[in-house]
């Protein structure tokens, strides 16, 4: 059963699709207001899908259930990772990018995207995933599960283009974490552009821009 869904079509009949994951505590709603300062007007009919990820309980929120892709055991983000829980988002994420191919969107013609928490399920997941994908957008976020990446990923996207931007001062996702997945991504051969920005943990005007222009060229 695919995840519930908050979805924008850009015009009728898109034949391209960005499957956007939202951070920690977050839901679906979250980034739907950067839609129309996003989208480019030439591009091709769009469809944005932003699923909500499960409730489940996370340990450093106090076990209180939020909507979260993977537990979060302390304040160091990338310490005692819930790999089965990022595993289990992986698939999920897999389930969404298989309902835009049986809607006519063809794989190359999908971006994934995701903020923080959302963020590592889409870097995780997309240089995992088995048929060639657009591109991977990575806001604020790391790469989950690093030592692993070489040996699970996929031929198909050994090449897929990865927009990865940071806040210089975010307190939540440091930007040494950010930094060092990058770096681990581009020693695996991938081709990373990265932006850092004067921000904390969020997202900026100029990092909008600069995700139009990366994903004009996708697109054009």
């Amino acid at each position: 059963m695919p995840l519930p869904t908050v979805e924008i079509e850009t015009a009728p009949n898109p034949k391209h699709a960005v499957i956007w994951l939202h951070g920690l505590g977050a839901d679906g709603h979250d980034f739907e207001p950067i839609v129309p300062e996003l989208v480019d007007r030439g591009w091709p009919a769009l469809r944005f899908v932003f699923p909500h990820a499960p409730v489940r309980p996370v340990t450093v929120n106090g076990g209180m259930p939020m909507r979260a892709w993977y537990d979060i055991a302390g304040m160091e983000i990338a310490q005692k990772q819930d790999e089965a829980g990022m595993r289990a988002s992986i698939v999920q994420l897999e389930e969404l990018i298989e309902r835009e191919r049986a809607r006519g969107v063809a794989s190359e013609n999908i971006v994934l995207a995701g903020f923080s928490q959302g963020g590592a399920i889409v870097l995780a997941g997309g240089v995992r995933h088995a048929a060639k994908l657009g591109g991977i957008v990575a806001l604020s976020t790391y790469l989950p599960m690093a030592e692993k990446t070489d040996a699970e990923t996929a031929p198909a996207n050994r090449a897929i283009p990865i927009f990865m931007g940071h806040g210089t001062v975010d307190p939540i996702v440091p930007l040494r974490l950010g930094e060092m997945s990058r770096d681990w991504l581009q020693r695996l051969g991938y081709a990373v552009e990265w932006h850092g920005y004067p921000m904390a943990h969020q997202v900026c005007a100029k990092e909008i821009a600069d995700l139009r222009r990366w994903l004009g060229t996708r697109l054009g």
